[in-house]
């Protein structure tokens, strides 16, 4: 089979955190579930109504902008895109054409075309034969993000999608929750042999960066197998299907003419640079760390590893608790220990001060990492001091050489087939035999010195 090379490119709809709509003052509510709750004149479109630009819906596209690095506008205006569908009350949605809030900018080493600002439509469910129109999302403020085209295959296009969730929810910008439609990806695939681009396909209703990275696997495979075969590819709209994971034809792809975007007559012209809340210093000082900036700090100043950074990344609430530990601990060297234990055994937070003694004990010998588990699981189910629990339970390692003689001994004695395999090469076995003593001593015996004795008494 020929070699093609795929290209892709992103378009990303994010309802933001405003207390009401884009245009009117109606609730801007996702958790409502009562139908037509939040709605008024303005979002229904009764005749002589006027629209109302929500200065923080501009503020937050604004900051995502100067976040990723993107041009922020001079002048924009807001346009009517026209179409006629049950969820568009207006017969056009308003949106941004030819000046957009930003232009430019980068997310994950993928260059964006343009971030801007319109409205959402309302939501369509259908039973049976009839079908029934929600205008309680109609009028949401919505962020469009277009990527340029410069994808080339699924896993790209997720940790794209993923990160740019990620700092949308840093900034306080969106929840961006896509199984609540907070956050809509949409995918644009074409296939060529050569650098000029092949027939677009766009693909809708991706409810996962799962679903959004199989659906592109999927086109890419149908393109080639069309083109293979000797057809045209079609340049249409497609669904992804959740449960058969394929797509299907929904209408034929429009062009931008097709909408008969016009400026808003409506609405004001903005310019940014007169509007002082937008000026570039506070737009700046506006922004908590970033995503890429903590990741980097993370490892820089604690010393830990790239995995661990990313979940401490990605849950705020556990990157501020190891950093809490990190700082009681005040030894480099034990960051990575205690990062270990967060992120493998510890389920609830325990006080930092015993966490971090925890790790002390651990990281100078003084107890085995299978005692530290003990002591750790006891802290979280009951609390305590975790010197006082290491005492009640025996788990102080021991490094008596008369005691650890004595456990391996038994040990020996138990184990004939291990100490008979170990005695004719096999030196794996005497790992076993560690391990049976570890187990016999509760954690308790110093691993390395119980290895020795081993050797010793098997010469």
């Amino acid at each position: 089979m020929s070699e093609y090379k795929p290209t892709i490119g992103l378009e990303i709809h994010t309802e933001l955190l405003t207390n009401t709509k884009m245009f009117c003052d109606s609730k801007n509510d996702t958790d409502e579930t009562r139908p037509n709750i939040n709605i008024c004149p303005v979002c229904m479109a009764y005749p002589g109504t006027l629209p109302v630009i929500n200065k923080e819906a501009v503020r937050q596209v604004l900051r995502v902008g100067t976040a990723v690095g993107g041009t922020i506008a001079d002048y924009t205006e807001f346009d009517r895109k026209n179409y006629f569908y049950p969820d568009i009350p207006k017969g056009y949605q308003i949106s941004q054409y030819k000046f957009p809030l930003v232009s430019g900018g980068e997310i994950a080493g993928v260059k964006l075309t343009r971030i801007h600002l319109e409205e959402d439509t309302a939501k369509s469910s259908h039973e049976g034969n009839v079908s029934l129109v929600d205008y309680n999302r109609a009028g949401v403020p919505l962020m469009e993000l277009v990527t340029e085209p410069v994808i080339h295959d699924a896993e790209t296009a997720g940790n794209f999608a993923r990160e740019l969730q990620l700092l949308l929810v840093t900034l306080g910008a969106s929840h961006a929750n896509m199984e609540k439609g907070e956050m809509r990806v949409e995918v644009n695939i074409s296939i060529s042999r050569d650098e000029t681009l092949g027939t677009k396909v766009e693909v809708k209703n991706i409810n996962s960066f799962k679903a959004a990275e199989k659906a592109i696997k999927f086109e890419i495979e149908r393109h080639t197998a069309l083109l293979e075969a000797g057809e045209k590819i079609i340049q249409e709209t497609r669904g992804w299907d959740e449960k058969k994971e394929i797509t299907f034809s929904q209408r034929a792809k429009e062009d931008s003419h097709d909408y008969r975007y016009f400026p808003d007559p409506d609405l004001p012209k903005l310019y940014i640079k007169e509007i002082p809340e937008f000026s570039e210093e506070n737009l700046k000082a506006s922004l908590p760390e970033l995503p890429w900036e903590k990741r980097e700090r993370l490892q820089k100043e604690f010393g830990i590893k790239a995995e661990d950074a990313e979940i401490y990344v990605r849950d705020a609430e556990w990157g501020t608790y190891f950093e809490e530990v990190a700082g009681v601990l005040e030894n480099k060297e034990y960051n990575q220990l205690a990062s270990n234990y967060i992120t493998t055994d510890l389920k609830t937070h325990i006080p930092t001060k015993d966490f971090a003694e925890l790790i002390r004990m651990a990281g100078g010998g003084e107890i085995s990492s299978r005692g530290a588990k003990n002591i750790l699981k006891i802290l979280q189910d009951a609390g305590g001091e975790p010197r006082a629990i290491a005492e009640k339970e025996g788990l102080f390692q021991k490094s008596d050489t008369e005691e650890l003689k004595k456990i391996a001994q038994t040990i020996i004695s138990e184990n004939e087939k291990a100490v008979g395999e170990y005695k004719t090469g096999n030196l794996a076995s005497i790992q076993f035999l560690v391990g049976q003593g570890m187990k016999a001593s509760k954690g308790s015996a110093n691993p390395g010195a119980l290895k020795a004795i081993f050797e010793e008494l098997l010469k």
